[in-house]
């Protein structure tokens, strides 16, 4: 098995996950008054599956316990240019933002996101575990208010009749047009294709990103999607590959393993997942910096009730993507609709973990704006 470790020990915290022995929901505590607080918020997420698991885990209870209004925009994988311009504007129309690890340190470094004490804002563990104990390495800089670990990985149709019955089950089969003939359906980002692309170029996955520093390294890269490029249709929303795959515009395509579970499980298409080399990620929250006092203390009051124990436990029951707190994993159980064990579609299970990596949140964050520059304009050629 070959294990890449790129984020120190996080990779490890996650690892209790697949094994945890599961049990039924515990109650969940009881939620304390808001005092002085906005009756509204604007929360920025992802849409599709994933914002409805929050929708169902947390916002819905929160909703019915405390009479707000929740407004939803869904452009997080537009996050830091939205809240540069808010902030340049001196208008910050967004109360909670959804981000994965890269882009919250981004925020954070460059202030667009305040900084949280984790011991005072949130709630302790169910086992009385202190917030940053019980969150441990999924807590990556002094901003981020984490909810779930993920990878982004590939989907797979199971009927394409020129494949003669094979299968991929390499990552270097999204490069083998001739064995796996098709198109293709990649993020519109340089992140993940370029740690895949150096891979099957032969960079040993330990490398990837002493060779992205490199002169030359992202054009590197670059070259090998080159050899796909008439192949692919370039994605924004995690919820574009599912749908791909689903109407047969793709035989094979990159998104969140949550979003591909979505279409295997809950909409029976013919898709199989592709694990091998799965990209661990971590997904939270950032408060946005200038809010007033009475909006801040609304958002304090439901992160503290959105990322407890338990909560961050339900929303497994609707996505495969695992809790990041340590007290929550073996509360999860089955999905809330399909009656199935969650932990073997969970990206860590044994099975789905013989090769893998962590995205280099540190690199990502130093590097986005040039390397995203590059990408776009080879994109656009």
């Amino acid at each position: 098995m070959t294990i890449t470790k790129l984020m120190g020990s996080a990779a490890l915290a996650l690892l209790p996950m697949a094994g945890a022995a599961l049990a039924q929901d515990a109650a969940a505590p009881e939620l304390p008054a808001c005092e002085n607080c906005a009756d509204s918020m604007v929360i920025m997420s992802w849409g599709g599956a994933y914002q409805n698991s929050q929708l169902k885990a947390y916002v819905e209870p929160y909703i019915a316990a405390t009479g707000i209004t929740v407004t939803w925009d869904e452009s997080s994988n537009e996050a830091i240019a939205k809240l540069r311009a808010a902030q340049e504007a001196g208008n910050m129309p967004f109360d909670l933002v959804d981000v994965e690890g890269p882009d919250a340190q981004r925020a954070c470094d460059e202030g667009l996101a305040v900084e949280i004490d984790h011991d005072e804002v949130l709630a302790p563990g169910d086992d009385g575990s202190a917030p940053t104990e019980d969150f441990g390495d999924s807590i990556i800089n002094d901003c981020y208010l984490p909810q779930i670990y993920f990878s982004t990985t590939f989907g797979y149709r199971t009927d394409v009749a020129e494949w003669n019955g094979a299968t991929p089950d390499d990552i270097c089969d999204v490069f083998d047009i001739e064995a796996f003939p098709g198109m293709r359906s990649l993020q519109a980002s340089p992140k993940k294709n370029l740690e895949w692309a150096l891979i099957c170029d032969g960079v040993a996955a330990e490398d990837v990103y002493d060779v992205l520093d490199e002169d030359g390294g992202v054009e590197r890269a670059l070259a090998k999607l080159d050899t796909i490029k008439d192949s692919t249709i370039w994605w924004t929303a995690g919820a574009e590959t599912p749908q791909l795959l689903a109407d047969k515009e793709v035989v094979m395509g990159s998104t969140y393993n949550g979003r591909l579970f979505s279409v295997i499980a809950e909409q029976n298409q013919p898709v199989e997942m592709l694990w091998d080399y799965q990209n661990f990620d971590f997904d939270g929250w950032i408060v946005p910096a200038g809010l007033s006092e009475d909006r801040m203390n609304r958002v304090m009051h439901f992160a503290r009730f959105a990322t407890d124990t338990q909560r961050l436990a339900d929303q497994a029951k609707y996505i495969a993507y695992g809790p990041a707190r340590a007290s929550s994993q073996p509360l999860v159980s089955t999905h809330a609709d399909l009656g199935i064990e969650m932990a073997p579609h969970m990206p860590t299970n044994p099975d789905n973990m013989k090769n893998y990596l962590v995205n280099n949140i540190e690199w990502w964050a130093d590097n986005q704006d040039e390397v995203e520059a590059t990408f776009q304009n080879w994109l656009a050629q």
